[in-house]
């Protein structure tokens, strides 16, 4: 496993995009995410990327999250090669999972989010590139 992403909700994503690029750095994509409700924007450094997300719908998790608590860390993404197996071994080991199967993702992959209670506290997203995703 490597870090694959940072995930950061932001109220206004191309207010946030200004402040990383007053740093030198540069949006490598953005999409919308429909099924999740955001548009997101990816800044690659070196080590990983950073993955914005600002909300589409006053429903999308991360909107509730910003009103929760504001904008900010929402979660930590390790690339995995193989997000089925990687899925199946984690319920082995009885850890709590929010998504039992992978789905869709931004940027071409698949997604799985492992729930904080199993990891200390963090928000986990699995995340599996490719051309071959299994699907």
């Amino acid at each position: 496993m490597k870090l694959d992403h940072l995930g950061v909700a932001v109220r206004h994503l191309d207010q946030a995009i200004t402040v990383y690029e007053a740093m030198g750095l540069e949006v490598a994509h953005r999409e919308q995410v429909t099924q999740d409700q955001v548009s997101v924007a990816f800044i690659p450094f070196d080590g990983g990327r950073f993955e914005l997300l600002e909300p589409t719908a006053d429903s999308s998790p991360i909107a509730k999250f910003l009103q929760r608590r504001g904008p900010g860390l929402h979660h930590v993404a390790l690339e995995v090669s193989d997000i089925r197996k990687t899925l199946g071994d984690l319920q082995k080991r009885g850890l709590q999972l929010i998504d039992s199967e992978p789905r869709p993702g931004a940027d071409q992959s698949l997604v799985a989010f492992v729930h904080p209670s199993a990891t200390g506290g963090i928000l986990l997203e699995l995340v599996q590139h490719g051309e071959d995703l299994g699907e």
